[in-house]
């Protein structure tokens, strides 16, 4: 093995940093008081072909120590090994035994960590451990690749930015949407077989993709077992990092060291030029190395004591506010810096739309765990001058017990609206006396973030989501099955506000299917008139299910792929999301900026409500029906000219209702849009407006949804 001369190289930017000569590496490490670099050839070597010591009076200014190795570039494999302090009870954890990735590695190789763990691993408890610890050269570990950043033709490709008013949000999962055998595409369950069903999305009509996580995480992390098949359970979803800075190098179709890289970069795009945007799911709430029994990859053999938010007096020990061992010290500075230089990264070298971040409100937690009114760090990610134009989209919650909904820090912030989802639910499976919470929602949730001073399109509309049932399951399913979770079927919520129309499960009985498609068409539709940004769960749109299982994150398998034969066997319900979708983007009025107002003395109102017999209702009395008219003077489309007139009518209960329909302006007639009680034509197609032969009155039927419209 060779040492290597190292030249003092610069302290910034961090990370592996390429030129014509060679690579520069740069790292914080505070308390650390020895560093080395080791340099492999091959993924699989255990052992590396070179190492460079850095010298603390030539390499380390300040906290960050620093090299320049000429003759080296991209491909180069590498890790870290820190020395330091291990002393739990103050925070350190420094081992240097152990092997460490770079926190700012731009790809690693895809060699799993925990399935490849020595037999009985344990975690240092003392100085002891360390010193009859075997080298981490007796197991495989994934390495660090350099990258040149140069080599990806962009053509000119650059973020979207499109309105959040425009913005119609499809969640997704990379692997999942092509894993399926039989899908059609060449590379199944990578970036590039997500690439070749972008004709699909756009097909849809939706414009922003939301993936669950691709930065670098491991899936073998769950050691769980399906009890039914005695197969080992993984963790597909991804919320684990391991490595914030590299895409998922499994989901790429290119296996060679950093060719995730380019497959990723490709995608987006790919997607970009068919007019998608793409949001990233991000997770700096936590990271893969878990609690005071976890295991060191990266932060924890750094700087312990820094990344990680610890207990008092107590520091061997984590909080743990987000269910998953550990906490970031997302305001700690040198952490908040690295979160937003990981954003810049991802806008600038991969040309990302936007970002949801998962347990959201970690990132308002203080060092001591205090939840701040005004975060540091959220209001530098919503006021950064890069990200400006960036979505971003605040899970407003954590595992903790915070609940920030329509009081997340930070002007530009976007929130997921857990209230909208309940009370549609409740709303559309019949439930008394919810109608003033539906459309309260439907509204634009003004009394959730009207005083926060922001508008309806920051609330993140959605019925279904990743986490819980899919939209099939949510009218297939009174309870949740989750069985094959290894788990005794205990994870997963127990209030999933779902209706099986009298038979758990799937079922060959015409007037229960029937009615499910009746019901999911009124959700989709119901997502898609209300005001605020709307997001659909992929795969709602041909009925995707899960066999009830609603916390799938461990089911890398036919569970949770998308089964591409649904599309046939129910390709009227994605016509009827595509029509859906597209009325939606056509009509500003669906689409507003602005909470309604109501009306005045001079004006028409923006928005009025109405109980069946046309007068307006005493929302203490009414229950399983909603209806109210828009007024399309109020919204200017894109050519100046006022949009339609609109009425809206739902009805939960299980009578048909017979409406008096409100007067329409200006010698306009009623033409009917959708009807989801027709079976054969819920929705017409865009222009296509069928003229009501009665404009004073309308049956809507039980369990129905109707869109007129003024023309």
């Amino acid at each position: 093995m060779d040492f290597l001369q190292a030249l003092p190289g610069k302290p910034f930017p961090f990370g592996a940093e390429i030129d014509s000569g060679g690579v520069n590496f740069s790292l914080f490490s505070r308390n650390g008081t020895r560093v080395v670099l080791n340099l492999f050839k091959n993924e699989n070597d255990r052992r590396p072909y070179a190492r460079v010591k850095f010298d603390p009076k030539v390499n380390r200014t300040g906290d960050i120590w620093h090299a320049y190795i000429p003759g080296i570039g991209a491909g180069t494999l590498y890790l870290y090994q820190v020395d330091g302090p291990f002393e739990p009870h103050a925070g350190h954890r420094f081992n240097f035994k152990q092997y460490l990735l770079d926190p700012y590695a731009k790809a690693l190789t895809a060699t799993p960590v925990f399935s490849n763990l020595p037999s009985g691993y344990k975690p240092p408890f003392d100085k002891e451990d360390i010193e009859d610890y075997e080298f981490d050269s007796d197991h495989d570990f994934p390495k660090c690749v350099v990258t040149d950043s140069s080599s990806f033709d962009w053509e000119g490709d650059r973020p979207i930015n499109r309105p959040m008013s425009e913005t119609v949000i499809y969640e997704t999962h990379v692997k999942g949407f092509t894993a399926q055998p039989g899908c059609g595409v060449a590379h199944p369950g990578t970036y590039a077989g997500f690439a070749e069903k972008i004709s699909y999305l756009k097909y849809l009509n939706v414009n922003a993709v939301e993936l669950l996580p691709v930065f670098e995480f491991d899936e073998t992390e769950n050691s769980n077992i399906n009890m039914r098949t005695g197969e080992r359970l993984k963790n597909y979803w991804g919320y684990s990092t391991i490595n914030f800075f590299s895409p998922k190098a499994g989901y790429a179709a290119d296996k060679t060291p950093g060719g995730c890289v380019n497959e990723f970069k490709n995608l987006v795009k790919q997607l970009h030029k068919n007019g998608i945007e793409i949001i990233l799911d991000v997770v700096f709430n936590h990271t893969a190395e878990g609690n005071e029994h976890g295991v060191a990859l990266s932060f924890r053999g750094l700087d312990n004591s820094i990344y990680y938010n610890l207990v008092g007096n107590h520091k061997e020990y984590y909080m743990n506010f987000s269910g998953c061992g550990n906490t970031f010290n997302c305001n700690q500075p040198v952490v908040r810096q690295f979160i937003i230089d990981c954003l810049r990264y991802w806008v600038t070298e991969y040309h990302i739309d936007g970002f949801r971040f998962d347990l959201a409100s970690i990132l308002c937690r203080a060092e001591d765990g205090r939840i701040l009114s005004d975060s540091p760090l959220t209001v530098a990610i919503s006021e950064d001058p890069l990200l400006r134009n960036t979505k971003i989209i605040a899970e407003p919650w954590d595992a903790g017990g915070a609940y920030q909904l329509g009081n997340f820090p930070g002007s530009r912030w976007a929130e997921w609206n857990d209230r909208y989802r309940d009370d549609i639910r409740k709303f559309w499976r019949g439930d008394d006396n919810v109608s003033t919470g539906a459309a309260t929602r439907i509204a634009g949730s003004s009394d959730i973030f009207a005083h926060e001073g922001k508008g309806p399109l920051a609330s993140i509309n959605y019925v279904t989501c990743h986490d819980g049932f899919t939209m099939n399951d949510l009218v297939s399913y009174n309870g949740k099955h989750n069985e094959e979770n290894g788990e005794g079927n205990r994870d997963g919520s127990d209030s999933n506000l779902s209706y099986n129309y009298g038979f758990e499960g799937a079922t060959a009985n015409p007037q229960v299917e029937r009615l499910r498609n009746k019901q999911i068409r009124n959700f989709i539709l119901t997502l898609l008139i209300s005001q605020g940004t709307p997001m659909l769960l992929g795969g709602d749109e041909f009925r995707r299910g899960q066999q009830g299982n609603n916390n799938a994150y461990c089911q890398d398998n036919a569970i949770s792929w998308y089964d591409w034969n649904n599309c046939s066997m129910n390709s009227s319900m994605i016509e009827f999301t595509r029509r859906a979708v597209e009325f939606r983007l056509t009509h500003q009025i669906f689409r507003r900026s602005s909470f309604f107002r109501g009306g005045s003395n001079t004006s028409l109102p923006d928005i009025q409500w109405y109980a069946p017999d046309g007068k307006a209702p005493d929302w203490n009395k009414i229950s399983r029906f909603v209806s109210f008219k828009l007024n399309g003077n109020d919204c200017k489309k894109d050519d100046g000219s006022a949009d339609n007139d609109f009425y809206i009518a739902m009805n939960a209960d299980r009578q048909d209702i017979l409406v008096t329909l409100p007067c329409t302006e200006d010698g306009k007639k009623w033409h009917r849009v959708a009807d989801t009680s027709d079976e054969k034509l819920p929705f017409v197609k865009k222009g296509e407006a069928e003229l009501l032969r009665s404009q004073g009155r309308y049956v809507v039927p039980s369990g129905s949804l109707i869109i007129l419209i003024a023309k």
